[in-house]
């Protein structure tokens, strides 16, 4: 019970419940839309006001040896992971390259919610975790796009396999924005916060409703297109690849020596499917892909495990290290 009212309470935000607003729009057939352009705009916003506000957190840590060993640790899980959730789709399911690599996008990137519900729980729990760990999650936003969009355009046709460059990756327009803000939050720190903060904090959360809204509309349209594609094979992927994420991350969390309670954020961090970044990433970058797949997994399936069972699970493993 304790169980099932940690996730109804999970749940009852206005930008999930947006979301379900928009997939219930979706699926009842309403005329409701969001305008294409103001789509864009919105995709554009978060992933400037995510780069800035992780860029800020970074700096407000400061740099040593040990932020740099933890961040390195998040950028190898979170650029290996899609390759491994690419592996398991291409072998469990009858996703093509295009959507499969989208879906294993996701999954080398973060749920901000699931990382927050767990910072709770160390709070409840009485376990310390360092404070750095939030630069951690931010740093493993771009990496998981990079492999996902390196993962389309290698096995996308065979005419198109090893011609994509470097080049071609970092200069994508998604990549571009989230790092650039990154590294311009980290230059201007405080100051920099201070002046843009009425721009990338205030309006922030209305304008993630919003988009979240357009994304349950998107992501039930493409149910009701590709209600096909929802194999077992997919659901049980969603509930699969968070504990091989997690289990990945243990071994390299303790092999860096992180201390339990952020041995266990880096778990949940690689366990935990993005349904921000990477979708309004991937609705630029890959647009083809079908938003229904990537985002029932990753919200529908992957999020709600994680909440209920996948947190006290990991917690428990990260006490074994």
């Amino acid at each position: 019970m304790h169980a099932f009212d940690s996730l109804i309470g999970n749940l009852m935000v206005p930008t999930i419940l947006f979301f379900v607003l928009g997939l219930v729009a979706a699926v009842v057939r309403s005329d409701l839309s969001i305008p294409e352009g103001a789509a864009k705009f919105m995709s554009l916003y978060l992933l400037l006001a995510i780069g800035f506000k992780g860029g800020h957190s970074l700096a407000e840590h400061g740099l040593n040896a040990e932020i740099f060993i933890a961040l390195g640790a998040g950028l190898v899980l979170s650029f290996l992971i899609p390759f491994v959730a690419y592996g398991l789709l291409r072998s469990m399911t009858r996703l093509n390259v295009l959507n499969a690599a989208a879906v294993a996008g996701h999954y080398g990137s973060i749920s901000i919610v699931t990382f927050v519900a767990a910072s709770s729980l160390l709070d409840l729990t009485g376990i310390a975790s360092d404070g750095y760990m939030v630069a951690v999650a931010a740093t493993m936003e771009v990496p998981a796009i990079l492999s996902a969009l390196w993962i389309a355009h290698r096995f996308g046709s065979p005419e198109g396999a090893g011609s994509v460059s470097l080049r071609e990756l970092f200069a994508n327009g998604s990549i571009v924005l989230l790092t650039g803000a990154f590294l311009i939050g980290a230059v201007t720190q405080d100051k920099g916060m201070e002046m843009i903060a009425p721009f990338v904090v205030t309006p922030f959360t209305g304008i993630l409703c919003l988009f979240l809204l357009d994304m349950g509309l998107s992501a039930g349209r493409s149910l009701l297109r590709n209600r096909h594609l929802l194999s077992a094979g997919l659901f049980a992927f969603g509930l699969l690849m968070p504990m091989i994420g997690a289990v990945l991350a243990f071994g390299l969390g303790a092999l860096i020596g992180l201390q339990t309670g952020s041995l266990f954020l880096l778990m949940v961090l690689s366990a935990s499917a993005s349904y921000i970044a990477v979708p309004a990433a991937m609705k630029i970058a890959l647009p083809q892909a079908e938003s229904g797949i990537y985002l029932t997994l990753s919200l529908g399936v992957t999020f709600p495990f994680n909440i209920t069972l996948g947190l006290p699970l990991y917690l428990w493993l990260a006490g074994l290290a």
